[in-house]
């Protein structure tokens, strides 16, 4: 949990910089300004999926897939939720900042996504099976 930890902080940290030295030079053309809302969304809930399949793994390492696509559906349905409380509640009125807010909101989706995948590939060798050679 810590090696996750650590590599995700410094991720997060990196990704963080770059979104912040593309809205200072760029401003609001390209890093709408929901971005910061929705990388601090997406921080939160990537720890907290994280959580949740190493909790449900640790109870019963047999359950790892069960675990692992459960939490990848409850990520779907609280970024679908995110998107469709941004469009209800006016952001589908600001005309092109939408088309920022969906890009910027897609962007940070599969980056964390990809994180979180390339974390858990890489750390699939404590499920392999006993004998078998890596």
């Amino acid at each position: 949990m810590k090696d996750f930890l650590r590599a995700y902080l410094l991720f997060s940290l990196l990704l963080g910089f770059v979104l912040y030295a593309l809205y200072s030079q760029f401003g609001p053309r390209i890093i709408h300004p929901f971005t910061p809302y929705t990388f601090g969304f997406f921080f939160l809930l990537t720890l907290l999926t994280y959580w949740v399949t190493a909790r449900l793994v640790r109870a019963n390492a047999e359950n790892f897939m069960a675990a692992y696509f459960g939490s990848m559906v409850v990520r779907l349905l609280l970024s679908l939720t995110l998107v469709l409380v941004y469009l209800f509640t006016g952001g589908g009125r600001e005309g092109k900042g939408q088309w920022a807010f969906l890009g910027g909101f897609f962007l940070l989706y599969f980056l964390f996504a990809g994180f979180e995948v390339w974390s858990v590939l890489s750390n699939l060798r404590p499920f392999s099976k006993p004998g078998e050679k890596p």
